[in-house]
């Protein structure tokens, strides 16, 4: 059974934006604050911004002030919006739930 499910990812240019989507399901939604994570070439994986049952929010230092986390309860779905997007934002993003749910991740390419 597929728990996290994320879309949305792309190319993009520089100054760009996009906006990605995690389905989960809805166990997991209802139980676990969520999160994104992205995992560039050659480096460790960076939290990006938490969002919790409460919709109190984190943000990690990479994207601070770029990004926005936002969740629809409706549809069990968070959402990551990224503006101003950098060459050096190109990673594969992940959802994350529970320190144990991983979607199977989106790929951003910030490239002109």
């Amino acid at each position: 059974q597929v728990q996290l499910v994320e879309s949305g990812g792309g190319l993009v240019q520089p100054g760009g934006s996009l906006k990605l989507s995690c389905a989960a399901a809805r166990d997991i939604y209802n139980t676990y604050a969520m999160s994104w994570y992205r995992q560039a070439p050659g480096k460790e994986r960076e939290l990006v911004a938490e969002i919790t049952k409460t919709d109190s929010t984190y943000y990690g230092p990479a994207m601070k002030g770029r990004v926005t986390i936002s969740r629809n309860s409706g549809e069990s779905t968070i959402y990551l919006q990224m503006n101003s997007l950098k060459v050096e934002d190109t990673a594969v993003y992940y959802c994350h739930a529970g320190k144990v749910y991983w979607g199977q991740g989106t790929q951003v390419t910030v490239s002109s």
